[in-house]
This record gives C-alpha cells, structure tokens and sequence, in this order.
C-alpha cells in the first residue's frame, strides 16, 4: 500500500515560502522559532517532508510581522489542487 503523503502541496508551499523568506533574512531555525515563540525543534520539524508538523493560521500571520510581508504572500496566486 502507497504511504499517503504527510503534508499537503497547500501547506509545503507556505512552509517553502517561509523557509526562503527565513534564509533571505539569514535567521537561523532557532532564531526563528524565538521570534514566533514556538520550541526550539518546531521549525526544523516543519521543513522536515517527513514530520506532520506544519504552520497555522496564527503562525502565518506571526511570519508576516516577522517578515514585513502580507498574509497572502505566503499563498500561492491561483490554486494548487486543480
């Protein structure tokens, strides 16, 4: 039986676009985690593709102070599943 994926493509593009805008800002996965006030481990769980760890509304919305940017840029402009 195939393994279903663990994340979905929605929610590898966030964490895809969070991980270019943390490493254009030259913040380590620590750093970041301090910023959004998560466990020192949760953003490395997050880029893993094999953890289900992944960001929440209120985590997106935290990256976009973080990172100076809207919400939606962390969205691709049309959808992902068609």
């Amino acid at each position: 039986m195939a393994k279903e994926a663990v994340k979905s493509e929605i929610e590898l593009f966030v964490i895809s676009k969070a991980k270019a805008l943390r490493e254009q800002a030259n913040l380590s996965q620590s750093e970041l985690a301090f910023k959004l006030n998560v466990s020192n481990g949760f953003i490395g769980q997050v880029e893993s593709p094999n953890s289900p760890s992944k960001y929440n509304l209120d985590h997106i919305d935290k990256l976009s102070v973080i990172f100076n940017c809207s919400p939606k840029d962390f969205l691709p402009e049309t959808n992902i599943n068609r």
